[in-house]
């Protein structure tokens, strides 16, 4: 039985792509797959992919001919290719024109963009998908786009990040002290400042809590291009918010948090709302994408741009105990429905055997079109 070969490859990556992609490489590694993560050099350096076992080739976030030339021969020696991001998909399907290694892609977000550059968003989804022998999406919004733009085989693969270590052990007193949010509540969000992330409706929602006595901490963690100009607003605006920069430290910043808030334009399966569901912080968040499937009846959910429903949706869980215990509560419940991280793994490695039989791994009967049992899209 010969052993089978995959590249996973990796665009600018976003933080929940990587994990997956460093999850996903241990657990094919300890299965006796031989992986090849490619991806740029600062990414192996934050998820270390040598340390799940995967040959590791660094390979910047572009397109010209010399970066898909070094996917080209990266790939050429490979059983099945695995794509996450769009990106990556792209840069894949151009790598792969003259090769007959099948293509998966997993569609883990997508960007929003109207008018031309649109347009060509919509091009590049088309050719993405249209490469691929398997489109592993990760929300049911997401299949049916696929679906809309020509993919062959398109189902739903729901990606669920391993949980942080040691989550029984964070009580957030010290992060909330180096906040200055002893007594008074704390409101946190993470994620790049960027416009489609939905801060100015936060910083909005922030002005409605002056009023309030204590008046809640808006703590925003993250760095983007819309760092100044929210500088700016906080300080003319005399906003009752923090913006933190770049942390490490976000599952601590959670664990003290009396509120989390995720108020973004578009979300598939957004870890920040992952972690504050395991770690029983009440959530408000837009209803897009692929959050209510995500979090179900364990979140308040509000429409994005809608600064009033935001914040009256966090005053009524900081006013309300009993509504704010039964989120706290509901949260883990609502996460243990989650696919495990196993569960994941051996879904990506049966779509794998359905593609490569001449490895041995799998019968070589492909199965109809449409979801794997028990992944209804």
């Amino acid at each position: 039985m010969t052993q089978l070969r995959t590249v996973q490859v990796l665009g600018g990556g976003s933080a929940g792509g990587s994990a997956h992609v460093r999850s996903l490489a241990a657990g094919l590694v300890a299965r006796g797959v031989r992986v090849t993560v490619c991806a740029p050099a600062e990414l192996d350096h934050a998820y270390d992919f040598p340390g799940a076992g995967a040959h590791f080739v660094p390979v910047p976030p572009r397109s010209d001919p010399l970066t898909v030339g070094v996917l080209r021969a990266v790939c050429a020696g490979a059983d099945v290719v695995h794509a996450h991001g769009l990106n990556a998909a792209v840069r894949s399907a151009a790598a792969l024109a003259a090769q007959r290694v099948p293509l998966v892609f997993t569609w883990h977000s997508r960007p929003h963009a109207e008018g031309a550059r649109g347009h060509l968003l919509r091009l590049r989804e088309r050719r993405a998908v249209r490469a691929a022998a398997v489109v592993l999406a990760t929300s049911s919004e997401l299949v049916d786009r696929a679906r809309r733009r020509g993919a062959r085989d398109a189902r739903l693969g729901p990606v669920t990040l391993p949980p942080p270590r040691g989550l029984a052990h964070l009580t957030g007193e010290k992060a909330r002290a180096e906040l200055g949010a002893v007594g008074r509540p704390l409101v946190v969000t993470a994620g790049p400042l960027e416009p489609y992330r939905g801060h100015g409706t936060l910083l909005d929602a922030s002005r409605r809590w002056l009023g309030h006595d204590p008046v809640p901490l808006v703590a925003v963690a993250g760095e983007g291009s819309r760092w100044a100009a929210l500088r700016r607003r906080v300080d003319a605006e005399g906003l009752p918010v923090r913006l933190l920069g770049r942390r490490d430290d976000v599952t601590a910043l959670l664990a003290a948090a009396d509120v989390a808030v995720l108020a973004g334009r578009w979300e598939a399966r957004a870890p920040f709302a992952q972690e504050a569901l395991r770690l029983g912080v009440p959530l408000v968040a837009t209803a897009v994408g692929g959050v209510p499937e995500l979090v179900g009846e364990a979140a308040e959910l509000v429409p994005y741009g809608d600064s009033v429903r935001l914040a009256a949706a966090v005053t009524r869980l900081l006013s309300d105990p009993a509504r704010h215990a039964a989120l706290a509560a509901a949260g883990p419940r609502q996460a243990a429905t989650w696919p495990t991280e196993e569960e994941t793994i051996a879904q990506v490695l049966s779509v794998y055997d359905e593609l490569c039989p001449r490895g041995g791994r799998g019968s070589g009967a492909r199965r109809p079109a449409g979801p794997p049992p028990g992944q209804g899209a």
